[in-house]
């Protein structure tokens, strides 16, 4: 449910990117978009959806998607 979640609350921001779940069961995602709206997210994230555990989130800064949208891969 966190990957729905994250790119419904990614779209409602307008950014772009998307949210995909990695083989050790962590999710990873890249986002773009204007500062307030990323950090907005990033604050939602940290909190998830009801019933989520979030134990951290890890920031890198890297290359803006090449598609525009929010995508759940």
């Amino acid at each position: 449910g966190y990957r729905d979640w994250m790119a419904r609350e990614a779209r409602k921001l307008g950014l772009d990117g998307w949210v995909r779940n990695r083989p050790d069961g962590s999710v990873e995602a890249l986002v773009s978009g204007p500062e307030p709206a990323v950090q907005a997210l990033l604050t939602a994230c940290r909190r998830g959806p009801t019933m989520a555990r979030v134990d951290r989130i890890e920031e890198r800064l890297t290359e803006p998607p090449s598609e525009p949208g929010f995508a759940r891969r």
